[in-house]
């Protein structure tokens, strides 16, 4: 895990990074060291395990993020963010 645009900064501030979930058991990373976050951050994990996106659900009614695809100073978005309107579109 990484502070993506701080990438190159010394990993020195102690952190335990908790997923969305809301449950004692939705944790990242624990215990590991990442580069002082601030507001507006964007923190990159490398090893994502079962947040995968081929993992993903939408558990708690919480859409999925968009994927995104970094070489360099380039960006691309390859799967579109998920919307509330997109998760309820099937529902009776």
């Amino acid at each position: 895990m990484v502070c993506a645009s701080k990438a190159n900064e010394k990993r020195d501030f102690a952190a335990t990074i908790a997923g969305k979930c809301c449950e004692s058991g939705d944790l990242i990373q624990e215990n590991t060291f990442i580069q002082k976050p601030e507001i507006g951050d964007i923190l990159a994990v490398l090893s994502t395990g079962a947040y995968n996106y081929s993992m993903a659900s939408n558990y708690n009614r919480i859409p999925r993020p968009a994927a995104v695809m970094v070489n360099g100073n380039t960006s691309r978005e390859i799967i579109k963010r998920e919307t509330y309107s997109d998760l309820v579109k099937n529902d009776v």
